[in-house]
């Protein structure tokens, strides 16, 4: 079992980033009531600074980072820097996301997502039909960032919900945590399978080394999560990750299995093609279908969340498939 609970601090990948990384070197209360000033004048919010610097932030209402004071986490100066650079996502987001219509409703929109294309593309795609080990092993770290801490950004939504969708919610997030059994939390298969791609299982042990795409996949669920004022785009980007993971997981079956991959990959994603089959009625009836029924307001936040979901995994997409397709890595360092 790994022996490490809590990550160490990432290297910094510009001023934003650092800013924050020399502030959890102090002692939280000594800056208790200062706001952190840093400037964001021309800051990317897709770029990997930015989203570094907020992965870090978020970092703190999960494990913590290793030698850093646990007082940072609900500190009013961090909370205030964290809260520019939300700032920053958000407008990105509803930028990339577009227009909502008022006509546009969140289970019209599952439905759609229901829908495969007849002729797909992206990374699942690639990797079943003419992907190698080497590009498998790259799509592994890059979703370590997330499978390693599965389920966790979206339980943050537990509380905020009420009724029949809260329970439906809680009964799927019981699967993703293993129905009870240690060894079947989807975090430890995802650690199987990077021990068995033999990868570093530490936990976010490649912080340092995905790109900004990997980050902000995971960055829009903290968010997401952490806001009360976002439960309704929570729910709706938890509505999108299970209705798209059985048709994904099947063909990373498929891949892995065309590659002779060890066990312990295929079986990870076989377990998420028999659970998730299951969550998206329920998901889509009793989660999403209750929560705008007792919250119509709420309707249209679910279908941003749904599409916020879409924008981020497609960047993601994009990045990889533009890296493999033109012969090198998609990762920032390397794998040996």
């Amino acid at each position: 079992m790994p022996t490490l609970v809590q990550p160490v601090l990432p290297e910094p990948r510009g001023p934003i980033s650092m800013s924050v990384v020399d502030l959890l070197a102090e002692r939280a209360q000594l800056r208790y009531l200062t706001r952190v000033e840093t400037s964001l004048a021309d800051a990317d919010p897709a770029g990997l600074d930015v989203q570094l610097a907020l992965y870090i932030c978020y970092e703190l209402h999960y494990r913590g980072f290793a030698g850093v004071d646990p007082g940072w986490e609900w500190n009013p100066g961090l909370l205030y820097l964290r809260g520019r650079l939300e700032e920053l996502f958000l407008e990105d987001l509803r930028r990339g996301v577009g227009h909502i219509g008022p006509d546009v409703s969140a289970l019209e929109e599952l439905d759609a997502l229901c829908v495969e294309p007849l002729q797909g593309n992206g990374p699942s795609y690639f990797l079943r039909d003419e992907g190698t080990w080497d590009q498998m092993r790259e799509y592994f770290v890059h979703r370590s960032v997330y499978h390693l801490k599965e389920g966790d950004p979206h339980a943050f939504a537990i509380p905020r919900l009420t009724g029949q969708a809260k329970a439906s919610f809680v009964a799927v997030e019981f699967d993703e945590y293993g129905a009870g059994k240690g060894a079947r939390l989807h975090q430890q298969l995802f650690t199987d399978l990077m021990a068995a791609a033999d990868l570093d299982t530490t936990y976010l042990g490649y912080l340092d080394t995905v790109p900004a795409e990997s980050l902000a996949v995971v960055n829009v669920m903290s968010m997401f999560g952490l806001h009360r004022r976002w439960r309704g785009a929570a729910v709706g980007h938890f509505a999108a990750t299970e209705v798209t993971s059985p048709p994904g997981s099947r063909r990373m079956v498929a891949a892995l299995e065309r590659l002779g991959a060890p066990q312990e990959c295929a079986g990870f994603y076989r377990e998420h093609v028999e659970a998730d089959a299951v969550h998206e009625q329920v998901v889509r009836t009793d989660v999403v279908g209750d929560l705008v029924a007792r919250e119509p307001g709420l309707d249209q936040d679910v279908v941003f969340g749904i599409r916020a979901f879409g924008l981020v995994e497609d960047r993601l997409a994009e990045h990889l498939m533009k890296c493999w397709l033109d012969g090198h890595s998609s990762l920032r360092r390397p794998l040996d």
